[in-house]
């Protein structure tokens, strides 16, 4: 009965998780949020939240509670949209693909963008700072970044290729929902922020180079990120 209890709430918090009904970084509901919801034991919550860690969708912090990370895609696309990034091989894809593409649409930003476009880009820059520690908002103003970057080059094919994507292209690994610590912004969120400045600067500027160069070091640094989250975890799980 215990596991069939169990594999009852895995796949409803999956669901939620996958459906975006729980944001990539935001807290799963407590243990008695769930003992309430769904009439089982503390031991079968734990038991759930340990299948959800195995499959990747969950990170548990000590003295903080569990965090949804970023879900993989079905095994179905809908139709018209674009495949997304399931394993870290599909990840690397990705970066590979959003390089190409976002570069180029950085420049064309920096040839194109009137003050509106460069305004939203601060409002972007803006949300993306008062985001915070908040991991699950700290990704939707990345992404609403990026997307801002796209819409500046008046180019609706770069958006139309961010939109497919949605905010899953921008990962959510376990190192990102870590406080700093000095109680601070982590320290990868203030990278990230100065990147995303860096890039915003070249477009206002009318800088295609540059900016185009911008991009490109931001998601080369965001490669390098997510390649040194990866060893570490194997690091702690050899150890």
């Amino acid at each position: 009965m215990k596991q069939t209890l169990a594999v009852s709430l895995v796949d409803s918090l999956r669901r939620r998780i996958v459906d975006g009904t729980i944001p990539s970084g935001e807290k799963l509901p407590s243990e008695s949020a769930l003992i309430s919801e769904f009439g089982v034991s503390r031991t079968v919550v734990r038991e759930a939240v340990s299948r959800l860690q195995a499959e990747g969708l969950v990170h548990t912090r000590r003295g903080s509670g569990s965090f949804a990370l970023t879900p993989p895609s079905a095994d179905e696309e809908p139709a018209g949209g674009m495949r997304r990034p399931r394993t870290l091989e599909e990840r690397r894809a990705l970066l590979a693909f959003r390089t190409g593409v976002e570069s180029e649409a950085a420049a064309l930003a920096a040839t194109n963008a009137g003050a509106g476009a460069v305004a939203a880009l601060d409002d972007a820059l803006a949300a993306f700072d008062a985001a915070g520690n908040h991991a699950a908002t700290a990704v939707s103003c990345d992404f609403a970044f990026h997307r801002a970057v796209a819409e500046a080059s008046g180019n609706f094919y770069f958006v139309d290729a961010l939109l497919s994507l949605g905010p899953a292209m921008i990962a959510m690994p376990p190192e990102r929902l870590e406080p700093a610590d000095d109680g601070g912004r982590p320290e990868r969120l203030r990278r990230v922020a100065l990147e995303h400045a860096a890039v915003r600067n070249a477009i206002a500027a009318k800088d295609p180079f540059t900016a185009a160069a911008a991009m490109r070091l931001h998601l080369a640094n965001s490669r390098d990120r997510l390649e040194g989250t990866i060893s570490r975890e194997q690091f702690k799980r050899r150890t």
